[in-house]
């Protein structure tokens, strides 16, 4: 595998740091918790003006025709700055859908997705699924030419602020059955949604959709489904590494600083250990956010299907080493609301929560036979 960036993908990851350093303190990002919106509009307008938000398009539908490793690199500087703007949810998860959307539905909405104009979300979670994305109870019923959806989703990303939804609902079969789950395209002015702050200050709603009149994506839409939560995870993979990489950071220049028994505790070995536990365990996320994009990329759905668990694992196990690692090598300040260190860990607990965390994942791998199958 190559791991080295072009020089495009090289300028894109600068560009996005730039941007972020100018605009992104961390008295900055409280103010904008804090805001109406939960995130800043501003910065909003910024994403669309550096090509962002269409990056990855096609350029025949008014995109950049950027790839999941560009996406990816973006997701990395969001980790990075802890960014609460609801670009995952329009770009990588919504944006997944639309991609595969058809030719109409795409010139209608990825000019207005690139300008920022359009905020998108998927409505997948309900309140008995977990994580199994094929448990769906929201039902979708023909109506005349149309469909309408009626059911609830919660913990959708930015549900809040969406302009359309793209929702898992279920035409055919039992709750549980892998068959008859539709993939539709719900405007938000058509649901109700009841949003609230999540654990790491980012947004998210409760949304109920009441015989709403929705646009079929795909009928049998389960194989999109995995095809967009396998991409997701490997932006998940690169967020989290840099909120890692941040977190190692912080600490090691703790470590140099804090003095105790007249020297800084950088000097005592045991605690030289643990740092650098951390960083293998970085390195070892970072190894692996690599392969996820590859194996998103994989067209055989059970491969992909097992490299998206293999993933989900070792990120998480290596976040909650590195977080953990970080708030107790900082000590009781590292879970201040004042001191960035904290929040680096409830992003990476967020993180690990989103389409599985590493305990659901190593089962399915176990259930599945292994990432390595047998001869």
């Amino acid at each position: 595998m190559d791991f080295d960036l072009t020089e495009d993908q090289s300028l894109l990851a600068d560009s996005v740091r730039k941007m972020f350093a100018d605009g992104y303190g961390f008295e900055q990002r409280k103010a904008y918790i804090k805001s109406a919106e939960g995130w800043s509009t501003a910065m909003w307008a910024q994403y669309a003006e550096l090509g962002l938000l269409g990056l990855p398009f096609a350029e025949a539908d008014g995109g950049f025709g950027g790839g999941l490793t560009d996406t990816c690199l973006i997701a990395e500087q969001m980790g990075k700055a802890l960014a609460l703007e609801p670009w995952f949810s329009t770009v990588v998860l919504g944006g997944g859908f639309l991609r595969r959307a058809s030719a109409e539905m795409r010139r209608e909405l990825v000019p207005q997705v690139a300008a920022g104009e359009c905020k998108l979300a998927f409505a997948q979670v309900e309140r008995q699924s977990r994580y199994d994305l094929f448990d769906v109870a929201t039902t979708a019923k023909r109506e005349g030419a149309g469909w309408v959806i009626t059911g609830r989703k919660g913990m959708v990303l930015h549900g809040d602020s969406a302009d359309r939804f793209f929702v898992t609902a279920r035409h055919a079969g039992g709750q549980r059955d892998h068959g008859g789950i539709g993939v539709f395209m719900v405007e938000a002015k058509h649901a109700t949604a009841r949003g609230f702050r999540t654990v790491d200050g980012g947004r998210a709603a409760e949304v109920e959709f009441d015989k709403a009149p929705a646009t079929l994506v795909a009928e049998e839409g389960l194989p999109m489904v995995e095809a967009v939560v396998a991409e997701a995870i490997a932006a998940l993979a690169f967020e989290a590494v840099g909120c890692m990489d941040i977190a190692h950071a912080m600490t090691l220049d703790y470590m140099k600083t804090r003095q105790q028994f007249g020297k800084p505790i950088s000097s005592f070995q045991a605690l030289q250990h643990r740092a650098a536990d951390m960083l293998v365990a970085l390195e070892q996320a970072r190894s692996m956010s690599f392969f996820a994009v590859q194996a998103a990329s994989d067209n055989d759905a059970d491969e992909r299907r097992a490299g998206a668990s293999a993933v989900k694992v070792q990120i998480g196990r290596s976040a909650r080493l590195v977080g953990q690692q970080s708030i107790q090598l900082h000590g009781g300040i590292a879970m201040t609301m004042e001191y960035a260190c904290g929040h680096y860990f409830k992003r990476l607990t967020m993180n690990d929560s989103l389409f599985g965390d590493a305990d659901h994942h190593i089962k399915a791998l176990a259930d599945g036979g292994g990432l390595v199958k047998a001869a």
